[in-house]
């Protein structure tokens, strides 16, 4: 039964079909075989979007939104290129500092790579920067934004395996700084060799307060989010309300920008973006449910240990596994098939839950930049019009940042820990 399920996944995927859908079919083929009545696509489909803190994921779908259309986008960068346009590379380092402000409230890389992109990757062009540079820094710096909380796929994570929301998004601050960190110094070197131009616009005091004026409303939703859910003031659900009211206020009232169009157009686009995620997430609980009844989790479990028992080499193993299987399943897809189980083998060798939920995150958004699935990339390419070949190979030298990130994170457990135990989650 199961080379059935693999056989119809496999071929569906290589045919285009979305990913909602390959899992669908997939689990129905198992069904089959299994003799099951039907009514249980509709049960487990539905069962797997039933979840309280599901409901952080339309709303920080809609607080990304509004941000965008309400003007918030355009004021974090311009305040981002402030603070390093002048560095060589400027607009680069604009654009990584930009998606790291970003991603502090969205918690979505698709989101981020669209509003980011659609900006900054014209302008950069027009400055000088190369467009397989530009569209590279622009996908890859969109990827923070899973990791630097809040995050959508950390509340995926949180639902399917029990873990503490809260606990990961603390333990995703360091590592998201340092792959922030790490891409402003890879790019500072990429424009000092090929001579990209910087900022001439000098940084005066009345510039700075311009711009602060400007961003400083933008640049408190972070603070407030994260300071919420981390000082217990509300949950991460909670939390994600707050964001979708905070950025309306800034569209309508402090910007000025968010009329009633852009807010049809808002929860439009909101709309599409979550019915396109809860469907991956209901497929994707049919799909485990169909693996979880033929064994298939404990038979990984049981071939992982077999192997071995020392947690280094299980945490090499499981981080070569979700780098394969990122380059062709969905992130919070990836997350609900493989997370129940891969975190009992982790438990099971004494490595801390949320140690090892951080690490599957970080894998997720690797995937985000390989192909034949990476998301982040065929958005790029569809806001550039460049191939997806030359957006891939100018994204490799990226691509080893966040290998190294991870393997920091994974071997130097306290890089995660420090902040979750400072925050009272451990």
């Amino acid at each position: 039964m199961i080379a059935i399920v693999a056989v119809v996944f496999i071929l569906t995927l290589f045919l285009g079909v979305p990913v909602a859908l390959c899992l669908g079919l997939s689990a129905l083929s198992g069904l089959t075989v299994m003799d099951t009545p039907f009514i249980l696509l509709a049960q487990r489909f539905f069962q797997g979007m039933n979840s309280f803190p599901l409901m952080a994921v339309p709303f920080f779908v809609l607080a990304g939104e509004l941000m965008n259309q309400g003007g918030t986008t355009q004021r974090l960068i311009n305040f981002a290129s402030m603070l390093v346009g002048r560095v060589p590379g400027g607009l680069a380092q604009t654009n990584v500092v930009a998606s790291m402000f970003f991603g502090g409230i969205s918690g979505s890389a698709v989101a981020d790579a669209a509003a980011i992109g659609s900006i900054m990757v014209p302008g950069m062009v027009r400055k000088g920067y190369g467009p397989g540079f530009s569209a590279a820094v622009t996908a890859a710096s969109s990827t923070m934004g899973p990791i630097i909380p809040p995050s959508i796929f950390m509340v995926i994570m949180g639902v399917t395996t029990g873990l503490s929301i809260g606990g990961l998004f603390a333990a995703g601050i360091i590592p998201g700084l340092m792959l922030g960190f790490a891409m402003i110094a890879y790019s500072y070197f990429v424009a000092i060799r090929r001579n990209y131009p910087r900022e001439t616009e000098p940084v005066t005091k009345e510039r700075v307060m311009r711009e602060l004026l400007s961003a400083g409303p933008a640049l408190l939703a972070p603070v407030v989010i994260l300071g919420g859910i981390l000082g217990g003031v509300f949950t991460p659900t909670e939390a994600a309300a707050v964001a979708v009211l905070y950025s309306a206020l800034l569209g309508v009232f402090v910007y000025r920008e968010l009329d009633l169009r852009k807010f049809v157009d808002v929860l439009i686009n909101s709309g599409v973006t979550t019915s396109v995620l809860l469907l991956i997430i209901g497929m994707a609980n049919i799909f485990a449910w169909v693996l979880t009844a033929e064994q298939v989790p404990g038979r990984i479990a049981h071939m992982l240990l077999s192997l071995t028992e020392n947690p280094y080499l299980i945490l090499l193993l499981i981080n070569a596994f979700l780098v394969f299987i990122g380059m062709f399943l969905e992130g919070g897809a990836a997350i609900i098939i493989l997370a129940p189980t891969l975190l009992a083998v982790t438990t099971q060798v004494g490595i801390d839950p949320l140690h090892f939920g951080l690490i599957m995150v970080l894998n997720i958004v690797v995937g985000l930049l390989t192909p034949p699935l990476g998301v982040c990339l065929f958005v790029v390419c569809g806001v550039t019009g460049l191939s997806l070949q030359r957006v891939t190979r100018a994204v490799v030298p990226f691509l080893f940042i966040e290998f190294g990130v991870l393997l920091l994170a994974t071997y130097f457990p306290g890089l995660i820990l420090f902040l979750p135990r400072l925050f009272g989650y451990m």
